[in-house]
């Protein structure tokens, strides 16, 4: 019974990458972000949306469950952190490769830096601690192409999503 949780704690075993398995977890986040734009096009966006705001809470659950099967806390095998952060780094963004992969490394770079509040908050216990890190991180992300491209229209450089 416990092999469709490992399976969803993992990210289909994912993290079981032996480098660097939370930027596999976030490979697999972008390649599932693809290919809900080739499923349903320009709405795509409204899938992505639905689907982090039906998995956010749960998504912490199996964080504890990840924690009690490895015995650690935040393990590296537990990469469903990095998918729901990266989805929420394109969330409300229509789906390009330049959106894709500006998100992908400005996540992966709050993900890693963690600057206030990240690294505290990644500090508490259980499925909260490992989740929420990475939700910021990519609420920050977000922010950060979003303000980037304001600044662009400012500048009256062409703006990358066109």
């Amino acid at each position: 019974m416990m092999w469709w949780r490992e399976l969803l704690f993992t990210a289909a075993y994912v993290g079981y990458f032996p480098i660097a398995p939370g930027t596999a977890g976030t490979v697999l986040a972008m390649a599932i972000y693809f290919f809900e734009y080739r499923l349903c096009g320009y709405f795509s966006w409204i899938v992505n949306a639905i689907v982090v705001i039906l998995f956010a809470w749960p998504a912490m659950k199996m964080g504890d469950v990840g924690e009690a099967y490895f015995g650690k806390k935040d393990p590296p095998q537990v990469v469903l952190d990095e998918v729901l952060g990266y989805w929420i780094s394109v969330l409300f963004w229509p789906f390009n490769w330049k959106t894709a992969l500006i998100a992908f490394v400005l996540f992966r770079m709050f993900d890693m830096i963690k600057p206030p509040p990240i690294r505290k908050l990644e500090e508490r216990e259980g499925g909260f601690g490992i989740m929420i890190d990475d939700y910021i991180a990519g609420i920050y992300t977000n922010l950060t192409m979003a303000i980037g491209l304001f600044i662009m229209q400012l500048m009256g450089i062409p703006v990358f999503y066109l």
